[in-house]
Order: C-alpha cells, then structure tokens, then sequence
C-alpha cells in the first residue's frame, strides 16, 4: 500500500472501526492548524499502516496496545484503548491477563496503577449503557 492517500482512507476506516466515530469526529474537529499534519501521520501510520496489517486481529491489536500503553503509564490512552475494546472484541478477562504480563514484565507498579484506570474505564462504560437502555 504504497499511495499515501490509499493508506489514510485505510487508516481512518480502521481508526472507525476501533474507536468509534464519535471519538474520531471529535477529535477530527479539535485538529488546528498546528496538529493537521500529526493526525494525518498517525492515521497514515498507526492505523492505516500498523493496525490495518492482516497479522493480527483487532482483538489481538487492541489487548497488546493496551498493555504497552499500560506499561508506558499513558493513562489517557489507556483508557481510550479500554472503551474501543466495544469494538475490537477483546474481552475484560484479555485484559485481565494483558495486566498480568505487565505486571511481570513491566512492573507491579505500572500494572496496578493500569487496573485502576482500567476499572474507571470499565464502570464507566456500565454507566453509559445503563443510561442507553
């Protein structure tokens, strides 16, 4: 996929799919002067480059994110990963054991501090639904 144009339309069907297009039309209207060119980058690279390749599921690319950005300690992303697992499958129980290898791999503290912002995340999903039905 070599046509730049090609992997932005990619890139932005795939960032849909995963966070939804609420998230991405929010985001799409806070892009400023400043910022155009670093979101067209990561919707060329990080979506239609990295997360649209047929290696992995969205499943599986979504329970690695999550433990790298847990081992990172980018909390925000975190819990933006967490509310995109809706769409990508992975399950609490996938990122119960995600947690697990960061914890060993990563450090205790890094993991505890992800499952904290995990939980929120989660309860405040519970909460969005409850108010859906």
């Amino acid at each position: 996929m070599s046509d730049p144009n090609e992997r932005y339309r990619t890139g932005m069907a795939t960032r849909r799919s995963v966070l939804g297009d609420a998230h991405v039309d929010r985001a799409g209207a806070a892009i400023t002067d400043f910022d155009a060119d670093f979101q067209a980058f990561i919707t060329e690279t990080a979506w239609g480059s990295v997360w649209s390749r047929p290696g992995f599921t969205l499943r599986e690319r979504s329970i690695v994110t999550i433990a790298l950005l847990a081992a990172l300690g980018h909390d925000e992303e975190v819990a933006m990963h967490v509310r995109a697992t809706r769409n990508t499958g992975a399950t609490p129980d996938d990122i119960k054991e995600a947690m697990l290898h960061v914890a060993i791999y990563a450090g205790v503290p890094a993991a505890n501090h992800a499952i904290k912002l995990i939980k929120a995340a989660y309860a405040e999903m519970a909460a969005a639904e409850k108010t859906e039905d």
